[in-house]
């Protein structure tokens, strides 16, 4: 094993812990993993399979970032390669002084903005992976989904070993095109996701589909091919955009859990339909997905997920 250390320096002002959270969402993730210290997780890069890790040395103003890399020697191509994940999974490079200059202005948006000020909108580290975190939590809850696709990972997912520890990476297309429908049923999957999950591994996988082809497509282009695609709607489509293609402007108004956030901060008495996130939104229309992420810390940050983390193992 190689274990090599370079050090990165993101836009400030910048928070690990509350970037980790936002991208993990549950503390029993076992693809994200968060220790209250040390974010890590098993790249693929070039053919090589190497774990990651991250841990914010210097503070929020003045962000510095060391990152260990184990299991790969630290040439020019990983570096270069790790770094641009990094940049995608925890929004190293993305800029929020407009977006916090505007809220400041906001008397309802300010608090909340500030209060979790540092969080750097991540994104999954490919299309390929939003659309599977999307379909896998499809009508279950938040909690489920994710145990789902830990199971998935564990079961095709390659896997990284030091020690007795183990750590898989997230599937890529190759690992599951092929399979049988039954395979995922075995996880837990329903018949229609398993098929639809399969169906879109095989189309990539043989060069017949290019998700990553959307990041130069308008939202509307976007979002219309999307769901052409079995198994993905309306709420699926608009997550990828978000999650997958970092549209922060779009607040998946179909997410049950999203609206009752903004419900609740809103303090509205009752429950909201598409159309009504979307005019409760109009005055922040351009930072829809922003609050999104920050009503999803809050709602982190209520029930005690952001104490701390869980070893990472499967």
């Amino acid at each position: 094993m190689n274990r090599n250390t370079f050090y990165l320096e993101p836009v400030s002002p910048f928070r690990l812990d509350l970037t980790v959270w936002t991208l993990r969402r549950r503390p029993d993730n076992a693809v994200d993993c968060w220790d209250g210290r040390t974010y890590w997780r098993v790249l693929g890069l070039a053919g090589i399979l190497a774990e990651v890790a991250v841990t914010q040395i210097k503070p929020p103003e003045r962000p510095q970032l060391q990152v260990m890399i184990n299991g790969a020697p630290l040439t020019p191509s990983v570096k270069a390669a790790v770094t641009s994940a990094l940049d995608r999974l925890l929004g190293l490079r993305i800029d929020l002084a407009e977006f916090h200059r505007f809220a400041a202005r906001q008397p309802r948006l300010g608090p909340l903005v500030r209060r979790f000020h540092g969080m750097k909108p991540p994104r999954f580290p490919s299309v390929f992976e939003a659309v599977f975190n999307a379909m896998a939590c499809q009508q279950v809850t938040l909690t489920l989904g994710i145990r789902l696709l830990n199971r998935l990972a564990a079961s095709y997912g390659a896997a990284f070993q030091q020690g007795e520890r183990i750590v898989h990476a997230f599937p890529q297309p190759e690992d599951l095109a092929g399979l049988e429908p039954e395979a995922l049923r075995e996880l837990g999957f329903s018949r229609q996701k398993a098929r639809a999950m399969i169906e879109l591994a095989d189309a990539i996988a043989t060069e017949r589909l290019d998700l990553e082809a959307l990041s130069g497509k308008p939202d509307a282009d976007g979002l219309a091919q999307l769901q052409q695609l079995r198994g993905i709607g309306r709420w699926t489509a608009e997550y990828v955009l978000l999650r997958g293609l970092g549209r922060t402007h779009i607040f998946p108004g179909d997410d049950v859990g999203a609206r009752n956030n903004l419900r609740r901060w809103l303090r509205l008495a009752d429950s909201l339909d598409y159309d009504g996130v979307a005019r409760m939104l109009a005055r922040w229309r351009d930072y829809g997905g922003l609050i999104y992420f920050h009503l999803l810390l809050a709602r982190l940050a209520e029930v005690g997920h952001l104490e701390g983390g869980l070893p990472c193992s499967i």
